[in-house]
């Protein structure tokens, strides 16, 4: 049994552009596969054990993770941890350095949920770090137009992983859809059967 799990960013949901392209590709392309994508809670340590109890309900399947910005920041722990195939979009590389510009409360846009960014959450993202990744387990996908965060961070992080990096963009990641079959590819997902 296949699994993915598609961890979306900051202030953002399952009802992302992202995550419901994602989820629609794979059940058109890859119905054989089972597609999770939950509204991550807002503390990392929160995120991070509400993930792992995702993965603990299937021990012996597969799982491959996906995650965009900070979920790029959450797939890799998760990653290393499970030691797993991951594919990061425009992923964050240093989130506890940006993090001190959102304390305070903060309104998510898709779910209008009220929550309060604190001082420990910084301290929780900076334990969460991966210093040394496994170089084979990583599709990394940036845009050099990324208005968010700094693209080349990543670059320098995954340098040895498989990489792509489109000219332009954004931090949505303009035409992702483009690049679910190749995300399919370095998953090495069944395909329909005849």
């Amino acid at each position: 049994m296949i699994n993915i799990l598609y961890i979306h960013g900051f202030n953002s949901s399952p009802q992302s552009m992202k995550a419901e392209l994602t989820r629609k590709y794979m059940a058109a392309n890859h119905p054989g596969v089972i597609f999770h994508c939950p509204q991550i809670i807002s503390s990392p340590n929160g995120a991070i054990k509400q993930l792992e109890d995702i993965i603990a309900l299937e021990p012996s399947a597969t799982w491959f993770i996906m995650g965009s910005s900070l979920g790029g920041y959450f797939s890799t722990y998760l990653a290393e941890k499970y030691q797993t195939k991951a594919v990061l979009i425009n992923p964050a590389v240093r989130p506890f350095e940006l993090m001190a510009g959102y304390l305070g409360e903060q309104v998510n846009p898709y779910t209008q949920e009220r929550y309060q960014v604190l001082a420990q959450h910084i301290v929780e993202l900076k334990s969460l770090e991966q210093v040394n990744i496994s170089k084979n387990n990583y599709l990394v996908m940036v845009q050099t137009g990324d208005e968010v965060l700094d693209y080349q961070q990543a670059v320098e992080k995954y340098r040895h992983c498989e990489l792509v990096i489109e000219q332009d963009g954004d931090h949505s990641f303009i035409n992702y859809e483009n690049a679910l079959p190749n995300i399919a590819l370095f998953f090495n997902l069944p395909l329909i059967s005849a």
